[in-house]
């Protein structure tokens, strides 16, 4: 019975070494498992091989869809960005041909995600990434530079339609704001000689109205010599009026930007943010349905 048993235990060693693809038949029990032991790591580096190769296309498919992706979310940028120029100016009043927007719409429109226009936190994260690593340097140095940095002169500009627009847009730069102060620039409860002695101080960060913003140019408080991006606020008040609709301030806002902010925009030295973009569209939208929404 034990040979029995032990010769059991032989056939079953050489079946395994036989399924291995075992050429030479060994005789003896102990050189049956050092065959199968040696095949059976054959058959793992085998697999191994195949796994990797596996792992490996599975990577470049994944490459691949990560491209196309992108592809396609630049496509979708490209063309929301030449839709907001031509929204801009046509808002403006101006006539650019196809191959002036075409050579604008990549230096001028500074595109916000789409959450951005609901979330004014989420629009200060969009503005510190478009200045990329030296977003700390510009945005929270609190030191005045001799011949770089000078006294008030902002390189973000918020333009809004009202006082309680200006403090709810800077809620959304609290984080970068700690050090050096946003500057407050409109005219409900504060004096404008409070203003122009507050604008001595280095300025990385400024919001305020059109009127007011005017008058600190005009009195060589407010420097535009460092101001890289203008956020001009379109989200309407409770009323349906915006910076682009509500009739005086509309008339204040470009007079102003076509007095100061155009030429550095064609130059390719401002980049404008239409904060509320998508509202101002929907709000269109409906006005051409027949509802009762102030012209743009």
């Amino acid at each position: 019975m034990g040979g029995d048993h032990h010769e059991l235990k032989v056939v079953s060693h050489e079946k395994k070494v036989q399924d291995f693809k075992c050429i030479s038949r060994p005789k003896q029990p102990d050189e049956v498992c050092v065959y199968f032991i040696r095949a059976r790591a054959r058959s793992g580096r085998e697999e191994r091989g195949i796994i990797m190769a596996i792992e490996k296309t599975k990577r470049k498919a994944n490459s691949d869809v990560r491209r196309k992706r992108k592809k396609i979310e630049k496509t979708k940028n490209e063309a929301s960005e030449s839709e907001q120029l031509r929204f801009f100016q046509s808002a403006m009043g101006l006539q650019l041909s196809s191959l002036e927007l075409e050579s604008l719409k990549d230096r001028c429109i500074l595109e916000l995600s789409e959450d951005a226009d609901s979330d004014v936190k989420i629009l200060g994260k969009n503005i510190k990434a478009a200045f990329g690593a030296s977003w700390k340097e510009v945005l929270c140095e609190e030191k005045l530079v001799e011949g770089k940095v000078n006294a008030g002169s902002p390189a973000v500009l918020i333009i809004t339609s009202s006082a309680l627009r200006c403090i709810h847009l800077l809620r959304g730069f609290r984080s970068i704001t700690k050090e050096c102060h946003a500057a407050k620039l409109f005219s409900k409860h504060m004096k404008l000689e409070e203003q122009i002695s507050l604008l001595k101080n280095r300025v990385n960060i400024a919001s305020g109205t059109p009127s007011r913003i005017k008058k600190l140019i005009d009195a060589e408080a407010l420097d535009l010599s460092r101001l890289q991006v203008l956020v001009l606020d379109m989200h309407p008040d409770v009323k349906g009026y915006s910076l682009f609709t509500l009739p005086q301030v509309r008339d204040e806002f470009w007079d102003l930007f076509k007095n100061y902010f155009y030429q550095p925009m064609i130059q390719g030295d401002l980049r404008i943010c239409l904060y509320g973009y998508q509202v101002a569209v929907r709000l269109k939208g409906k006005q051409k349905q027949g509802h009762t929404i102030p012209d743009t």
